[in-house]
């Protein structure tokens, strides 16, 4: 069965095409990306302006294009926080429903924890104890943790990487200043929103990072070595790695980040803000190093889906 799962987030709109069936991996056949960066197009009172739903529109429609190419038997439409919070929400996706046929699912913060933490359950094994998850979308961070397929208690914040570069980083590249009132930020919702509900969580076996964002900032800041158990080599990022390059990346021009190993153009404007997020989450929780996940949101839609057949 060849399946689409096309995942509208903040930042991008994203297709990835896969063979796959009930018990198996996803084998992944193509995909297609386009930068939309949402963020940019909010208006004052929180919609999304014209200009903005005619790139989704556009991005969408290009996306399916090549889903049709590829042959899918079943594409699995999916919008996060971006379309979720916009106050005109509803609104543009009955427009993208009308324009493109297709009628997108659109998925809660928790949701988004929950699947994202399935796949990480099912990339990592039932061997590996109790996990917790940390996930930087352009709209939210989530954060989970558990010992099963589902987390025990997940929870969304408003700290994604585009979001927090648009509210934080009027200049670029940032201050000294504005980098510190990201900083002081993050950690005040995070004690607010997050910290409270793990505090009952045993001691975690794994402490895993999943997205494009914290995929990146590993490639640049951390390290690889074998997986003793054969397969992927096993990808790490420690905290101190991390807090030496957030000035770094600080100091430099978005254009010039792109010169950076992992840094791609898409992730250039937001991936300071990214990193000091990150850098916040993992000073609160007391860790000192994460593994980095390859599989996140979109394999966690498939291995629904493919539960469900």
């Amino acid at each position: 069965m060849r399946l689409g799962v096309l995942d509208v987030g903040s930042n991008t709109v994203h297709l990835i095409v896969v063979d796959a069936h009930p018990g198996a991996r996803p084998v992944p056949m193509a995909s297609h990306k386009s930068v939309l960066r949402l963020m940019r197009y909010l208006e004052p009172d929180g919609s999304i302006s014209d200009e903005g739903v005619a790139a989704i529109v556009a991005a969408i429609s290009a996306a399916t294009e090549v889903a049709q190419r590829e042959g899918i038997d079943e594409l699995l439409p999916m919008a996060t926080s971006a379309l979720r919070e916009a106050a005109n929400g509803e609104a543009v996706l009955a427009h993208i429903a009308e324009a493109t046929g297709v009628t997108l699912r659109v998925l809660t913060g928790e949701d988004e924890g929950r699947l994202t933490f399935l796949a990480i359950r099912r990339w990592y094994g039932w061997s590996s104890g109790n996990i917790l998850l940390f996930d930087i979308g352009g709209g939210s961070l989530e954060i989970a943790a558990g010992s099963d397929e589902f987390p025990d208690v997940a929870v969304s914040l408003p700290l994604g990487a585009g979001r927090t570069t648009v509210q934080f980083f009027p200049d670029d590249p940032p201050s000294p200043a504005q980098m510190l009132e990201l900083r002081a930020h993050s950690r005040a919702v995070m004690r607010a929103g997050a910290l409270p509900l793990f505090a009952a969580q045993p001691a975690y076996s794994h402490v895993v990072g999943s997205s494009k964002t914290i995929r990146s900032l590993a490639r640049l800041a951390g390290s690889s070595r074998p997986n003793p158990s054969g397969g992927e080599d096993r990808v790490t990022l420690r905290r101190s790695e991390l807090k030496d390059w957030i000035p770094r990346l600080g100091q430099m021009p978005a254009e010039a980040r792109q010169a950076l190993p992992g840094i791609t153009a898409d992730r250039t404007f937001q991936i300071v803000a990214g990193a000091v997020v990150l850098h916040s989450a993992m000073k609160l929780f007391d860790v000192e190093e994460l593994e980095v996940s390859p599989w996140a949101l979109r394999e966690g839609i498939l291995l629904r889906y493919l539960d469900g057949l």
